[in-house]
């Protein structure tokens, strides 16, 4: 007799103006399981996860859970019985400390209703430990970078000691090694009995921590396979709906002269005598673990980080760049790690979108709505915004459309330097593959592109320099085809 699954979804069904976001799909899990759940950007993979948290409501269907039909009302609903999500975007409050973070709301109290701090900074440290996380438990939130925080994040659900944990793309803020701590730690739950639905792009996870993989597209569920019989062209045909012929589609360039040369920049603590150059129609790739300072740097190079010693060339003549405006009028861009800084969440796609760009489609500082409409069009038809609302709130999308928003902002800037720092973080393989065709028609334009990736394969495939940095400085420097992961690992160890 086959064993009951202990959730069961039958017929989730779920719509937004204009957008069907789940078509009557079915799902199920099992104890001691981790099911994987992929798709594209807009698929519906994180509106079925939230509306299992309790964020959002179903329009119809069934949830059975533990054999018994529940309606799930609220957050706090889904965790009495037994479901914890690991959001996406950071739910942290950045002025709170790590430890009342982790036990935001349910402060542990003693006699006479005073909080029990010993107690909680003691248990939280318990549950950092558990992650092997060498953080100081009440240290504020905001003294902390983007992957501490995401680690952060985790820890908060694992103190609830929930049955059913939900993920949405924990790995996409993560260095190779926190990743594969994250991997041990959701196996290790998996053999306590704990049961997780697994949201991820990344398809060289899938083999790692699941045992089956849905697919969605379009709202719709496509299959459902066990891992064994789920290899990646498969999964990335189910996904798109065609066959994906390249995953990285670099086209040579003849680099021209120098756009950008960086000379002896140093920053107290952060980064030491760094050199390299930049030059039109060439990809340079930063490569480097948690606190190699690949992002200082570039903050840096934007105006967001004071320098202490050092000079900036930008097209042969030396430049000062003391803010973001005014590498902006230099021709910078700079596309950040978090998607949230630089957008605008309560506006427009399409105001986001013209957010670095108004100069150009305004005239005696009158914007010119037809021109952002066309220009707005442009960059939702090429990234494939879903959905390709010009007039819908940014906040409405998707994490991952939100990205492509936040990548058009700076691909119609016509800025000739560009930065991008995790351009492909929380994108699907099929848009990947679209950014990375933009990036050979921007080289083919001359434009210089800095890019930071966590992803050994698309920078080893791409860039067609690269600069490992460790400790704040540059290690190496490759060729493309020069060296191989493990070689450009070992520079950053």
């Amino acid at each position: 007799m086959p064993r009951e699954p202990l959730l069961r979804l039958e017929a989730i069904d779920k719509s937004f103006p204009g957008v069907h976001a789940l078509d009557h799909v079915d799902f199920d899990l099992y104890k001691g399981e981790t099911h994987v759940l992929l798709g594209e950007n807009g698929a519906g993979k994180s509106t079925l996860v939230k509306i299992l948290s309790g964020s959002l409501p179903k329009d119809s269907g069934r949830i059975i859970l533990r054999g018994k039909q529940v309606e799930i009302t609220s957050p706090y609903h889904a965790r009495s019985l037994g479901i914890g999500m690991v959001y996406q975007e950071l739910s942290l409050i950045p002025s709170l400390s790590v430890a009342e973070n982790i036990f935001l709301g349910r402060l542990p109290r003693r006699r006479f209703f005073f909080v029990d701090w010993p107690g909680i900074y003691k248990k939280a440290q318990q549950i950092l430990k558990r992650l092997n996380l060498n953080i100081d438990s009440t240290v504020p939130v905001r003294h902390l970078g983007l992957a501490e925080q995401q680690l952060v994040e985790i820890a908060k659900v694992l103190s609830l000691n929930e049955q059913i944990l939900l993920f949405d793309e924990p790995t996409s803020a993560l260095s190779e090694e926190e990743r594969q701590q994250l991997f041990n730690l959701v196996n290790e739950l998996r053999e306590r009995g704990i049961s997780i639905i697994y949201i991820s792009h990344h398809l060289s996870e899938v083999p790692l921590v699941g045992q089956r993989v849905t697919v969605l597209r379009d709202g719709k569920k496509i299959a459902t396979l066990p891992v064994n019989k789920a290899d990646e062209d498969t999964i990335i045909q189910m996904m798109v709906g065609r066959e994906l012929k390249e995953q990285f589609p670099k086209v040579e360039t003849c680099p021209g002269k120098p756009i950008l040369k960086v000379q002896g920049l140093e920053i107290k603590g952060a980064l030491h005598h760094v050199d390299f150059t930049l030059h039109e129609g060439e990809i340079v790739g930063i490569f480097g673990l948690l606190g190699a300072g690949c992002t200082t740097l570039v903050r840096a190079l934007f105006g967001l980080e004071k320098i202490d010693s050092g000079k900036i060339y930008i097209n042969g003549r030396r430049v000062t760049i003391s803010s973001p405006e005014k590498a902006i009028g230099l021709g910078l861009g700079y596309l950040t790690r978090d998607r949230k800084d630089g957008l605008i969440h309560p506006m427009s796609v399409v105001s986001n979108i013209t957010l670095a760009s108004l100069k150009g489609i305004s005239q005696l500082g009158l914007l010119k709505h037809r021109k952002e409409r066309r220009v707005g069009e442009k960059y939702v038809n090429e990234l494939r915004i879903h959905p390709p609302d010009l007039t819908r709130k940014l906040m409405y999308l998707s994490g991952g459309n939100q990205q492509k928003v936040a990548l058009s902002k700076w691909l119609c800037s016509g800025s000739k330097i560009l930065i991008f720092d995790e351009p492909t973080r929380g994108i699907d393989v099929g848009t990947k593959t679209e950014i990375f065709q933009l990036f050979n028609h921007l080289t083919k334009e001359g434009v210089g592109i800095l890019m930071i990736s966590s992803e050994l394969p698309e920078i080893l495939a791409m860039a067609d320099r690269i600069f490992a940095m460790r400790r704040g400085t540059v290690t190496a420097e490759y060729r493309r085809g020069e060296t191989t992961q493990e070689k450009l690992l070992k520079s950053v160890s």
